[in-house]
């Protein structure tokens, strides 16, 4: 393993900031392999589980959704977004839906 990732570092060299080390790539390599090994996991569902599984993570994707909207708008992010939306509804450039 120590070879695998010496050599994975060696790829990197002068393409990554100075404090890239080879354990950072080790970590890189452990969740390819951890993927990996969910692609292989999901390919051998039948298809109820794929769809049971899609379902789970359609719900998953827009609960992390949900949260990130959530933490932007307490920081503020959205807020210049906001005026400008109020600013063209007050200006007549909206339509009712």
């Amino acid at each position: 393993m120590v070879h695998v990732v010496a050599h994975a570092a060696s790829h990197f060299e002068g393409l990554c900031p100075e404090a890239w080390k080879p354990c950072a790539v080790r970590d890189i390599l452990r969740a390819m392999t951890k993927l990996e090994k969910i692609e292989r996991d999901i390919a051998s569902l039948t298809p109820g589980e794929v769809a049971k599984l899609a379902q789970w993570f359609a719900e998953y994707q827009a609960d992390l959704w949900d949260k990130q909207i959530e933490s932007d708008t307490k920081a503020g992010r959205l807020d210049k977004l906001a005026d400008q939306a109020l600013a063209s509804h007050h200006a007549g450039k909206t339509r009712p839906l």
